[in-house]
């Protein structure tokens, strides 16, 4: 069986890819891409091979042969490329140019699925198998260090992570660089150089994951990239909308940071959160969407012909409708010092990263929900016990049964029901919380405590531009007419689409809509369907441009 990371092109796909690109044969040993290459070409190999090699280590770790072809999932995000490919003299290729690549995997579905298979499986091996990448040096229980690790592990970037705790190698890289434990955390990039205290802009820059994109007035602003998100934006890119999403920290949203979701239609065995977000984000790039991380949506303005969105890293878009997809975010337990414990032994989701961390130690989980009971069932897979915290008696009021069902039967999961967590204690990293059981305190050793309570939808941003509810939920349709906000004379001809707000353009799709159901399913369906609407208004807006000439 063909590996399919080492997949081989047809001679049909080949005669087909031949009408985008030149023939080239090297006369000389050539390095054809070299790592931190942002914008590399594509190259099928048809003599001779093309071989990749790690820098760091001089060594080869594949090489590809007669039809076979170079690249991965970086290509389409311009991410920058960790390895560099050499090719022997003699060496015959088919060279394309990364625009034109893209052009032909969103026209050749034949290609497409070939090319898009294996870059996945290079990925996936990559991060999986390899060790290299970007250094991230720092202390385990550092709030900043896992910052940095955090945004890398949910953005799907190869990296190292070397705990000054325990790491003698660690330690000897300060030492080599003269620095103390006061820099950090460090990070050293793919082409060897460092940064002091990094900051996520600059991280994401390091790695190509922040993007840029042009300055004209697109068809639809999509933000956030959450289930949603994500599904409006490949609808909206195969439909041939311009279109940019931006998010401020990693595709996925509330579902990413979901360990496994099994009741998601189609995938009988589950899928993690950040798979399905990751393979969603490279969807929507293959169509042509242009995706933006870290862009914190800051504030929204309209002028009467189209919006503007102001976003961190000093971005301001223009498009002509947006589609509100930001979701909604766990809130903080109403405890005093729960500030200084966040991302130093609090956490809001559940990851491999925390995983390692956990290993024999006491966790608690604090919630009823999916979300809380995923991330109990992982953890226990690592932790000496976990304890499932919930105000309530029934754990099966908000989680679906089949979750229940597998807690109660885990040897180490321990329900604590009628309670809260009131106190958290430690020095730098969070030591030992104060549970109330119905008025009865105990001290329990849990050094690693997440939360999934509640729901914040994340409409800051906004600046009261459109009608919300009491809770800051989007009002969408019907109820935009109920309320009677509607903030534009056009309405006063026709009604606001189902997942219209109060401004006609501006859409609210996934968890931020008041009404919603906080499913994947009905996120994704939103999202889709929102693009219908897009389409709609866009068309509206068209003929209104026609009749003023």
């Amino acid at each position: 069986m063909t590996d399919p990371r080492f997949a081989v092109l047809t001679q049909k796909q080949i005669n087909t890819l031949k009408e985008f690109g030149s023939i080239i044969t090297f006369d000389q040993e050539t390095i054809v891409f070299e790592v931190g290459d942002n914008t590399y070409d594509f190259y099928v190999i048809l003599d001779g091979e093309i071989q990749i090699k790690d820098p760091l280590r001089d060594e080869v770790v594949g090489t590809h042969g007669v039809h076979e072809f170079t690249g991965d999932s970086s290509m389409l995000s311009n991410r920058r490329i960790p390895f560099s490919a050499h090719a022997p003299k003699g060496t015959t290729v088919l060279c394309i140019k990364p625009d034109v690549l893209k052009e032909v995997i969103s026209r050749h579905s034949d290609i497409s699925d070939v090319l898009l298979g294996a870059f996945i499986q290079r990925q996936e091996t990559m991060l999986r198998e390899f060790t290299g990448g970007i250094k991230v040096i720092g202390s385990e229980k550092s709030k900043e260090t896992y910052g940095l690790r955090d945004f890398m592990e949910k953005n799907h970037i190869w990296h190292t992570f070397l705990n000054t705790d325990v790491s003698e190698e660690g330690q000897a890289l300060l030492d080599s660089f003269n620095l103390t434990h006061e820099d950090l955390p460090i990070l050293i990039n793919i082409t060897g150089e460092l940064f002091k205290k990094p900051t996520l802009a600059e991280l994401a820059e390091q790695t190509g994951v922040l993007t840029e994109f042009g300055d004209e007035i697109f068809d639809v602003l999509i933000v956030g990239a959450g289930p949603s998100g994500l599904a409006a934006s490949v609808y909206a890119a195969s439909e041939g909308l311009s279109v940019v999403t931006i998010d401020g920290n990693a595709p996925g949203g509330q579902a990413g940071k979901s360990t496994k979701i099994e009741n998601y239609l189609g995938f009988p065995t589950g899928i993690s959160g950040t798979d399905l977000a990751n393979k969603a984000y490279l969807q929507a790039q293959k169509f042509g969407c242009h995706i933006s991380i870290p862009h914190k949506a800051e504030k929204v303005e309209y002028n009467g012909s189209y919006f503007t969105l102001c976003a961190s890293n000093d971005k301001h878009i223009k498009t002509k409708s947006i589609i509100a997809a930001t979701g909604a975010n766990y809130r903080r337990l109403p405890i005093e010092n729960i500030e200084k414990f966040e991302g130093s032994g609090v956490f809001y989701s559940a990851t491999g990263m925390n995983a390692s961390a956990c290993k024999n130690e006491l966790v608690g989980v604090v919630g009823g929900g999916n979300s809380a009971g995923q991330a109990a069932l992982f953890l226990a897979d690592h932790a000496a016990e976990v304890h499932v915290i919930i105000r309530g008696d029934d754990l099966g009021a908000k989680m679906s049964d089949y979750l229940v069902q597998r807690i109660y039967a885990a040897p180490n999961i321990i329900v604590q029901k009628n309670s809260n967590v009131v106190q958290l204690h430690g020095a730098h990293h969070l030591e030992s919380l104060v549970l109330d059981t119905e008025g009865s305190e105990q001290t329990i050793g849990i050094s690693n405590l997440f939360t999934f309570i509640g729901a914040k939808p994340c409409t800051g941003w906004l600046n009261s531009i459109v009608a919300m509810d009491d809770k800051g939920f989007i009002y969408t349709g019907q109820d935009v007419i109920e309320t009677a906000m509607t903030k534009c004379s056009i309405f006063e001809q026709r009604k606001p689409q189902s997942l219209e707000s109060s401004i006609p353009g501006f859409f609210a799709v996934g968890d931020v809509r008041k009404g919603s159901v906080k499913r994947v399913a009905s996120a994704v369906g939103e999202g889709s369907m929102a693009i219908s609407q897009v389409h709609q208004f866009l068309a509206d807006l068209k003929n209104q441009q026609l009749a003023q000439l």
